[in-house]
């Protein structure tokens, strides 16, 4: 959503020209009204108390999470969070993002592969996890439940703290699809699963 002010239009005449050809036929083929619905709902869901609140908590959770997280010793880049997200550089648990990331999925917790900075690893196989607080918190959790996702995530990052990605670039993806298959019959893992399972059940999707 693109906002432009009075001040702008006077600065610059032609820039709401500017904009609607950058919009169409640059980035938009044409209108799209399910966007164009969905930014409506969302703005309006934006305007109500609640979800102030619920933003709030949104923060109040990542916070937590974020804290949990470096009590086990995990490198968070920027020292936590201030908003919804976290990124996990897993280089000090000699863990790859990749392969930390496939084995909490097995574990119940899906989370997003990702680059950290100055990552001498490749986007594919990079050497962090990005994690956000907008679904729990939705469901309805809060900072106490936040320790116990925290300690999970840990179990989950030291049960696979022996696998190594090879240095050999053409041999890292026959790893990969050799330690999904294996660590998808991880007894701690799965246990970690039901676990899991059991622990939302108790806080159902609204």
């Amino acid at each position: 959503m693109i906002m432009v002010t009075d001040r702008g239009l006077k600065k610059d005449p032609e820039l709401a020209e500017k904009i609607d050809k950058a919009v169409f036929p640059g980035l938009q083929g044409g209108p799209h009204d399910n966007q164009t619905a969905a930014i409506a709902v969302a703005l309006k869901e934006a305007s109500i108390p609640a979800f102030k609140k619920y933003a709030a908590q949104i923060v109040r959770n990542s916070k937590a999470l974020a804290s949990a997280l470096s009590g086990f010793g995990f490198n968070l880049s920027g020292g936590g969070s201030d908003n919804h997200l976290i990124l996990i550089d897993l280089r000090n648990k000699n863990v790859n993002g990749a392969v930390g990331a496939i084995a909490l999925e097995v574990a119940g917790i899906v989370v997003n592969k990702n680059s950290v900075p100055f990552d001498t690893n490749p986007p594919f196989y990079p050497s962090g996890i990005r994690l956000g607080t907008p679904a729990i918190t939705t469901r309805g959790m809060k900072e106490a439940e936040m320790k116990k996702i925290a300690a999970w995530i840990n179990q989950v990052i030291d049960e696979v703290k022996t696998e190594k990605l090879p240095d050999v670039k053409e041999k890292r993806a026959e790893f990969i699809k050799n330690f999904k298959t294996r660590i998808a019959k991880n007894k701690n893992l799965l246990k970690i699963a039901q676990e899991v399972k059991t622990f939302c059940a108790k806080f159902p999707i609204p």
